[in-house]
């Protein structure tokens, strides 16, 4: 890689780092490519990105983002998670490593904030941002819901009643 690519290639990280809400730093040291591209694939489908950097490239790319906490961590073969929501890389990551002992969460930074391993299990299990804005809806649509049911039922009562009435008219 001539000193051209490895400048964009830092400039490109930088982009990234300012831009996202959370970075997830890891150990994948043993993986096969096709555990890679496993681990890759279901990344992407939670909304996150998988980056492998050579660690020096990442850490002139870290200087002066809020993320830069996770210089220390870049030590051996480590790979960068990323996603713009702040639950997405941090749950797939824990995902694969559930199945997948070879991959190692070193932790990661949600923002200025520094977090450790169990840092990053925690940010895993909360509810990702659609299901929470998915949630929001459910409680904000259940009062109407409820107004509309009050407003109709006493029609309806009344409707059966007359029902009832006409029917035994009928019968008599």
């Amino acid at each position: 890689m001539d000193r051209a690519a490895k400048r964009e290639l830092a400039s490109t990280l930088n982009d990234v780092f300012t831009s996202t809400s959370v970075v997830v730093v890891a150990h994948y040291s043993g993986l096969s490519v096709a555990d890679m591209q496993k681990l890759r694939a279901q990344m992407k489908q939670a909304g996150a990105t998988v980056k492998v950097a050579k660690n020096r490239i990442a850490k002139i790319a870290l200087e002066g983002t809020e993320v830069a906490s996770i210089s220390e961590l870049l030590q051996g073969p480590t790979l960068l998670a990323y996603s713009e929501d702040p639950v997405a890389a941090p749950k797939a990551a824990v995902d694969f490593a559930k199945t997948n002992d070879k991959l190692v969460i070193l932790g990661g930074a949600m923002g200025a904030t520094a977090l450790n391993p169990d840092g990053v299990k925690a940010l895993a299990t909360m509810p990702s941002l659609d299901e929470l804005r998915g949630t929001l809806i459910g409680l904000i649509q259940a009062p109407a819901t409820k107004i509309a049911q009050l407003s109709t039922a006493p029609a309806a009562k009344l409707a059966r009643v007359f029902g009832a009435y006409a029917k035994s008219e009928e019968a008599a």
